[in-house]
């Protein structure tokens, strides 16, 4: 019913996006994972996900109790937040309650919950299915947080840089001229500069401590200083082309404003192009983040990162989990971006004909 209220050319779109087997199931398995991550704390934590209590229901996972929300008059201790890993006072607190029902996530284990019951880092075992890191991380909860940081990340970083090229393409080419010409020479001068070493020596001045909003956001300002940059030059050749024809003279014959031709009939035939890279510049985003994490120049040491787990894995080569945990969860992510992108890019080319993509 949806396919009935779109034009023919985003049915056509669709078709052809659907025709590419590859892409199309790509992108069904890229989505679950992404709407799986986006509740990764109901699936990796070391906190319960319900607790039925005779004091009322809790949601531990998705919000903090103190003791004193379980019934349990401590004097000044029962403000304190319940910690579930400790056993003692798991037990006090749940425990009060004979008929309690705790319901627990597949991995009882936070990103950040430390087991130091052996030696890390540890082998895979009926405790940590992918074993543990060296700090004693479990694996599989650092991946499943992990993807949802590197894909949300990329995804603003890619949105952004895109919004950012379009406009600066689509003002160079509507305006040509020294508006142009200084703005190629600016963009020359810009990507000349060694883009990595910049954002090595720009990310150790800007000291991240901790795994906080303010950590992601200043590396997300470095990463976009040098990513803007790759969408200007099909904008502007879009531009350039499209502010010749007939449609747009005839626009400006009747009298129409230069914005709202630019608005109105250049710039949405130049958003094709910036819609077919999206998938690939998410690619090249997540690329970059595990590139300075595993270089030490990224997010801080314990957060959630495929990098991080790629450096742990070339620091402890015995450890066949570390490095081939990592490398087939980014080869997967990846490779998911690549399909994704090559099906956008054939819907989006109108003379792909069905039946031959894929």
């Amino acid at each position: 019913m949806a396919l009935l209220t779109l034009s023919p050319i985003a049915k056509r779109r669709w078709a052809a996006f659907k025709a590419h087997k590859r892409g199309y199931y790509s992108a069904w398995v890229f989505f679950i994972c992404l709407f799986l991550s986006l509740f990764a704390e109901g699936i990796a934590n070391d906190k319960p996900l319900l607790i039925l209590h005779e004091e009322g229901v809790f949601f531990p996972a998705y919000k903090d109790y103190t003791v004193g929300d379980f019934g349990i008059d401590d004097g000044a201790r029962s403000s304190v937040t319940v910690d579930y890993t400790n056993d003692e006072i798991f037990d006090r607190v749940v425990g009060s309650d004979e008929d309690a029902t705790v319901i627990w996530p597949p991995i009882r284990f936070h990103y950040s919950t430390q087991d130091l019951s052996g030696n890390n880092p540890a082998a895979p075992s009926h405790t940590h299915l992918i074993g543990t890191t060296d700090k004693g991380y479990d694996v599989a909860s650092v991946v499943i947080y992990a993807f949802r940081v590197s894909v949300l990340f990329g995804l603003a970083l890619a949105i952004a840089s895109t919004c950012i090229g379009v406009v600066v393409g689509a003002f160079q080419g509507f305006y040509g001229g020294w508006t142009d010409l200084i703005g190629q020479r600016f963009i020359e001068i810009w990507t000349s500069m060694p883009a990595l070493y910049v954002l090595i020596i720009l990310s150790s001045i800007f000291t991240l401590q901790g795994f906080t909003f303010a950590t992601l956001f200043t590396l997300f300002l470095i990463l976009l200083a040098f990513s803007w940059t790759g969408p200007v030059g099909a904008v502007r050749a879009e531009v350039l082309r499209t502010r010749k024809m007939d449609y747009v003279q005839a626009a400006r014959v009747m009298g129409m404003g230069e914005k709202q031709i630019m608005f109105r009939h250049v710039l949405p035939n130049a958003l094709v192009a910036t819609v077919t890279f999206l998938p690939f510049s998410i690619s090249g985003a997540v690329t970059a983040l595990t590139s300075l994490d595993f270089l030490g120049f990224g997010l801080p040491p314990g957060s959630p990162s495929l990098g991080e787990l790629m450096l742990q894995g070339k620091n402890n080569p015995d450890a066949y989990w570390l490095w081939l945990t990592s490398f087939v969860a980014l080869m997967i992510l990846l490779s998911l971006l690549m399909f994704m992108g090559e099906a956008v890019r054939d819907a989006f080319d109108p003379r792909k004909t069905l039946g031959k993509g894929a």
